[in-house]
């Protein structure tokens, strides 16, 4: 099979991709490792910024997003004591909605056949090949029978885990990591949100985030050593763990129900770089990590994509050599704000087992700056939203 752009990996990043570079008139195969039921069962983010939200309008995918999500002007910090609300609208301008990864997975997925966009599922011993060249190939297998497609290029959007990175020799290539101390229970129930805007809590028991997916569906979140069992946690248990650390207004809203997810999910901040080596181009959490703290994954997976999209045509439609040579420095110079972000939200709003009394009174003047000034409100605004591409 032989093909201009060969895209590991079927998930938002890789579908978003695969659906740019057809409108742009750009021959491109997806392959995938897992089931589409597989993929579509894994529960993520669901904040999107304007650079998501401004992919699905453009490939014209946007109506259910637009029935269905949430359109969010602001959100709260609470420490405790009250809630220091963000107004993101009226300090930038800008909003997010509220709308499943699963859900622009499953719009994307369908729009697939309609577009012309093939997208091969259930593959496996998927390894990347000649990347240092001008021919690479990507090798797998698939019901006991062997596949290949030559490409031009090869983009890497096969998450963590997956071969794209590893394909980068270790002497070309700098990690950065930081490992947090804790994990995020979460749990996912048919039950209305206990307020209409996000709240990530600063409780001396604990980190909690309470957040929704509808008018009907809520994801809320504690911090949990990382020693901790999902199994030794009871659906009462984490309610009432919830209702402590999120205060008791938000308490006496909080519907409590079965749920209908429930998982631990250890915290990370990581950068690769570079995002390009030769012919093979990483997107989204195949380059990087962040904690969930600020919503980043899935919008930094966005951005990522605009960039990569937009110097793939400079190469096939223009002949600009450039605009593939600058992909990496342009991405990860939004990356790396994006991880700064992610990482002060989260050392703010959590209790790090190595603090002590010092860190504690930072915290606590830090959130008291936050509430009393304007201009701390805004930064903080201008980055929830997401920052320009």
């Amino acid at each position: 099979m032989k093909t201009q752009v060969a895209i590991i990996g079927a998930g938002p990043a890789g579908l978003f991709l695969g659906h740019l570079l057809k409108a742009e008139g750009i021959d491109c195969v997806v392959i995938e490792r897992q089931t589409p039921d597989h993929v579509l069962s894994r529960i993520r983010a669901g904040v999107l910024e304007q650079v998501t939200v401004g992919l699905m309008e453009r490939l014209g995918l946007d109506a259910r997003l637009k029935a269905e999500g949430l359109v969010e002007g602001g959100f709260n910090l609470a420490d405790g004591e009250r809630l220091i609300r963000i107004d993101c609208q009226g300090l930038t301008g800008k909003t997010v909605v509220v709308y499943g990864q699963t859900e622009i997975t499953r719009d994307l997925m369908e729009a697939a056949p309609s577009r012309g966009l093939e997208v091969i599922y259930g593959v496996g011993d998927v390894a990347v090949h000649d990347i240092e060249s001008d021919a690479p190939y990507v090798t797998w297998t698939k019901d006991g029978s062997a596949g290949r497609i030559d490409a031009r290029f090869i983009i890497g959007c096969d998450g963590f885990h997956g071969p794209s990175r590893k394909a980068i020799p270790a002497s070309a290539a700098r990690e950065f990591e930081r490992v947090y101390p804790f994990g995020w229970l979460g749990i996912l129930a048919d039950v209305p949100p206990c307020h209409d805007e996000l709240i990530y809590a600063n409780h001396e028991r604990g980190f909690a985030l309470a957040s929704m997916r509808s008018h009907t569906r809520s994801r809320y979140y504690i911090d949990v050593p990382l020693t901790e069992k999902v199994e030794d946690w009871s659906d009462d248990r984490l309610w009432d763990e919830l209702a402590i650390r999120l205060g008791p207004d938000a308490a006496a809203n909080m519907t409590r129900g079965p749920a209908l997810e429930k998982s631990i999910a250890p915290l990370r901040s990581y950068v690769f770089e570079p995002m390009r080596h030769g012919s093979l181009l990483l997107c989204g959490d195949a380059a990087h990590i962040v904690p969930p703290t600020g919503a980043k994954g899935l919008n930094l997976a966005a951005s990522d994509v605009h960039y990569a999209c937009e110097a793939l045509a400079g190469w096939f439609k223009r002949n600009d050599a450039d605009a593939v040579a600058g992909y990496s420095e342009r991405a990860l110079a939004r990356v790396w704000k994006s991880e700064r972000f992610s990482w002060s939200l989260t050392k703010l709003m959590h209790r790090f087992p190595e603090d002590g009394p010092f860190e504690r009174k930072m915290q606590v003047a830090e959130l008291e700056y936050i509430a009393s000034s304007v201009a701390a409100q805004a930064a903080i605004a201008e980055n929830y939203v997401g920052l320009p591409v």
